[in-house]
């Protein structure tokens, strides 16, 4: 039998359209894959393969009818907090255990019109707060590569699904770095859009300001196929840009990846991204690849960028802020969790927000609640706003002398599940992902190397809307290395 969960998104849609196999065998091979291994990874939440099974019918007839779009029946999933009308929604969270969404986010119908099949939603930390997947409500997710390790997080199921061979790509939302990070952990590629490129409609939120949606895969052309559908403004989202769409797919195919495909390209590096806290055979990998660019053409300088330390600050009082805010509509009220018998309406907001919500999204709101409070939100709030736009100058600045800006996914590969960390130590995790949020710049992890046997990843960051250029320079280095084919002994089975 085909390897099918070792073809890239470009080989299966080729192979659907050459009608080499049917929709129906790929979903169903998808769909064994899950049952027989995912008991050990854990990366889904909610299976839909009953619907997948149907979807996967009507493609194979749309296709003997003459429908020509290309990724019409190639499987793929959805992170746990993208609405998905008639699927269990839950965003990892207790509070949410029984919600079944009514409707679409505009990310899963953009991606139904392309002619994608779901197979089910992907675990996920509570509500997106977390660098590690320990904190679901449905239990941690298992990284491929060592499954007494974490895959990293909040879109650990997304990442660990597809290095695992669950499905080609795979939907995640970032706030921090929770596409990046995990992406790094389980030796795929990842990205995070510019804000605003990608409609948050429908996409349980965290931090407004900060979410994003993005695509996972095992290179960046994988990305792009999925990013494809994704994009493009949005009328029920007063922060989509309206904006011509890029067609990164036929960027990415049109690139010359011979000779110095990179002369000309200026990669910025900064110190700050290279102090304390990075592991030194993490930052071998990380020079090695910086070498390979250097190799393939690209002109490497030094940039300065705000420290990781205060960037680090200003996200962790920005964001629990804003999360103190949206999760105030969890009340046991109107849906999702409600505690017993309460005795009073006070009581069931106070059980029924205690019982529902885990640990750390407790800790992000109070700490949240706490800066926006009379008396402390000109002290803290106000002025993490101020450092923000710094921080956002800073990129711009840096962009002057650069075309992209490298550096680290990661301080470390990926950790042992249950470790105790305390919180201050997990978010240093995100040290070097949260400035691109905080600038509402584009940003991708493609894996470079392997430390200890765990793999390493190279984050690129990009000036505003400059998706296409990540994902051609990743795709360059990936076609002149074979990292991202490199695949845990889980998903050689």
């Amino acid at each position: 039998m085909t390897q099918f969960h070792q073809l890239s998104v470009h080989e299966l849609a080729q192979g659907l359209t050459n009608k080499d196999f049917s929709s129906v065998e790929l979903t169903e091979y998808f769909i064994n894959r899950i049952g027989k291994y995912d008991d050990t990874i854990n990366s889904f939440i909610t299976h839909d393969f009953d619907h997948a099974l149907k979807n996967a019918q009507t493609a194979d007839q749309l296709r003997t009818k003459g429908d020509t779009r290309p990724l019409l029946g190639v499987p793929m999933a959805h992170k746990d907090n993208l609405c998905t009308k008639g699927v269990l929604t839950t965003a990892g969270s207790k509070i949410l255990y029984n919600f079944v969404s009514p409707y679409d986010a505009t990310v899963v119908e953009n991606i139904a019109k392309a002619g994608f099949i779901n197979l089910g939603k992907l675990n996920m930390d509570e509500f997106a707060m977390g660098s590690d997947n320990e904190s679901s409500y449905f239990g941690a997710v298992h990284n491929p590569w060592d499954t007494a390790r974490v895959p990293g997080g909040s879109s650990g199921g997304s990442a660990a699904a597809v290095a695992s061979g669950f499905t080609p790509v795979a939907t995640g939302s970032d706030t921090g770095g929770s596409i990046r990070q995990p992406a790094s952990f389980c030796g795929v590629t990842g990205i995070k859009p510019t804000y605003g490129r990608v409609s948050r409609y429908g996409m349980i939120a965290y931090a407004s300001s900060l979410d994003q949606a993005g695509t996972f895969g095992k290179s960046a052309l994988d990305c792009a196929y999925l990013l494809n559908p994704m994009q493009g403004h949005d009328v029920k989202d007063a922060t989509s840009i309206n904006r011509p769409n890029d067609d990164y797919v036929a960027d990415i195919l049109a690139v010359k990846t011979d000779d110095k495909p990179l002369a000309g390209k200026k990669i910025g590096v900064a110190k700050a991204y290279f102090g304390q806290g990075l592991d030194s055979d993490v930052e071998k990998s990380i020079r090695t690849a910086l070498a390979t660019y250097e190799e393939l053409g690209a002109t490497i300088v030094e940039v300065d960028i705000t420290d990781p330390a205060i960037t680090l600050a200003t996200y962790y009082l920005l964001a629990p802020a804003e999360a103190s805010s949206n999760l105030s509509r969890y009340d046991g009220v109107r849906f999702g969790y409600r505690c017993e018998d309460p005795k009073d309406l006070m009581d069931l907001y106070t059980r029924s927000r205690s019982e529902g919500f885990g640990a750390e999204v407790q800790r992000r709101i109070i700490m949240g609640t706490y800066a926006l409070s009379a008396g402390y939100f000109d002290a803290y709030y106000t002025k993490a706003q101020k450092v923000r736009r710094i921080i956002m100058e800073d990129f711009k600045k840096a962009f002057e002398t650069c075309d992209i800006i490298a550096s680290p996914t990661a301080p470390t590969t990926a950790y042992k599940l249950g470790e105790s960390l305390d919180p201050a130590t997990i978010y240093l995790g995100d040290v070097y992902t949260i400035g691109v949020n905080l600038a509402g710049l584009p940003a991708l992890s493609h894996p470079v190397g392997q430390a200890n046997g765990l793999p390493v990843g190279l984050q690129l960051i990009g000036k505003h809307w400059a998706e296409s250029e990540l994902l051609k320079t990743a795709h360059i280095y990936q076609a002149n290395t074979d990292f991202h084919e490199q695949l845990p002994k889980f998903a050689n089975t």
